[in-house]
């Protein structure tokens, strides 16, 4: 591909106009810097299993190019060629010219959402879970308390039984609910053990409170074991990771505010989460105020200042070590919008390290993403059938009994892995780096 296509086209009464809509876009100033060099290539997911170029970076920018030069329209063919990109941004760690790829899949996505209209069903399972499920905290909770009775009635056992291939495939990745839901917490202070060092806040998230809510719990016991006192603001709500990803920015941008102004009451040595995927999008909440509601840049910027991942955090500081030995031989998976997206990759293996007894082995091509991302594994399951069976046999060859990562989407789909291999030979189980900490203190 020539580079000279990135020039944008002189205008004049005869030439076409973008196909882009008016709004939020992708920039010149970002897809500009790509030199068609090719480094992301094989550091992308999608151009590994299927080779074909647009469906790489590369070739996804390219798309954004001919739709912003009217050559290719906003249809059908872009978007699923967008759709499929995993925006696990391992390309942003491969390229050379530094460019910022998740700004644009996730603009351009912007653009498919708001002037591209999707097949009426897709339409409307997308509206009813992201749009009207996730931003709102009753809603959540009934909707947790529903799936907790399907799960125990064994309707949910019964149901897989009966489900063709694929379908069986997106319904095994569904994730337990766990009683007492973490919700019942937000509001409250937990004070530090012993000599109080740091006051933090914890960022609970939304599916987090239903699904993973012994993760959070875990989460704030080693935080108070390592003398933060941790405020767990009520008003907080989802993230809007999701939605950024999906192209729906107006719903981010509301959750946004309400997340700003809730951590802002507090004055907080950081604000810390459990989740990879949530805290790359906390990170970058300015990104959504720079062309759209300008008043939140400031507040957005302070916030993003004080956001750390719950790794991150206790790397740097002087954790405690009162730990037991845990003699286990563990691998772990590097999320990629903790690895790619926020650049984090020491911190983990420090304190996993740490731990007396774990004998880590160091899981061969770990920069590449699982498959989860988000709810990619649902919405594009065969791709991510594939990149999970990838995994497993990267994991497998590790021998390793436990499995850690760094976040929750990645936690489902590992074990979604583990739970199909039916190797009855061995006991293996997947952890958040923070539950192995959790354990080895107590």
């Amino acid at each position: 591909m020539s580079q000279s296509l990135n020039a944008p086209i002189p205008q004049s009464s005869g030439d076409p106009i973008s196909n882009f809509g008016p709004g939020e876009g992708p920039s010149w100033d970002h897809y500009s810097k790509c030199i068609h060099c090719g480094l992301c290539l094989n550091a992308c997911p999608t151009y590994r299993e299927l080779g074909q170029e647009m469906d790489s970076p590369r070739g996804r920018i390219y798309q954004m190019i001919q739709v912003a030069n009217g050559r290719l329209a906003l249809g059908p063919g872009v978007a699923r060629h967008l759709d499929l990109c995993l925006d696990c941004r391992a390309c942003e760690t491969a390229c050379p010219s530094g460019v910022q790829y998740g700004r644009l899949i996730e603009a351009a996505r912007g653009q498919i959402e708001r002037w591209y209209s999707r097949p009426p069903v897709q339409h409307w399972l997308r509206e009813m879970f992201l749009g009207e499920i996730l931003p709102y905290r009753r809603r959540l909770e009934m909707t947790g308390r529903l799936m907790r009775v399907f799960q125990r009635s064994g309707l949910e056992s019964l149901s897989r039984r009966l489900l063709p291939g694929r379908l069986r495939n997106v319904a095994r990745l569904s994730p337990r609910m766990e009683d007492p839901f973490f919700f019942d917490r937000l509001g409250t202070v937990v004070p530090a053990i012993a000599e109080r060092r740091y006051r933090v806040a914890f960022f609970a998230g939304c599916i987090a409170n239903l699904a993973f809510a012994r993760l959070n719990d875990a989460t704030v016991r080693v935080l108070t074991r390592n003398g933060c006192e941790v405020v767990i603001p009520k008003t907080q709500g989802c993230c809007g990771a999701l939605h950024v990803h999906a192209g729906m920015r107006d719903v981010a941008r509301k959750l946004a505010r309400t997340n700003i102004e809730a951590f802002a009451r507090g004055d907080f040595d950081a604000v810390i989460t459990n989740a990879a995927g949530c805290g790359s999008v906390l990170k970058e909440y300015e990104q959504l105020f720079e062309s759209e509601d300008q008043e939140m840049l400031e507040p957005a910027r302070r916030f993003v200042a004080k956001m750390r991942d719950v790794t991150e955090f206790l790397a740097g500081i002087e954790f405690k070590r009162d730990f037991r030995p845990i003699p286990e031989r563990v691998t772990y998976q590097d999320p990629c919008h903790l690895l790619h997206a926020q650049r984090i990759r020491s911190a983990p293996r420090k304190l996993i390290a740490a731990v007396p007894g774990v004998e880590f082995v160091e899981l061969k091509e770990t920069e590449i993403c699982c498959g989860s991302a988000g709810i990619y594994n649902v919405v594009q399951n065969e791709m991510a059938e594939r990149l999970l069976a990838n995994k497993m046999r990267r994991i497998d060859q590790t021998g390793a009994t436990t499995i850690l990562t760094a976040n929750p989407g990645c936690l489902l789909q590992l074990r979604a892995g583990i739970a199909a291999s039916h190797d009855g030979s061995r006991k293996r189980r997947v952890m958040h780096v923070i539950e192995l900490l959790d354990e080895a203190y107590f």
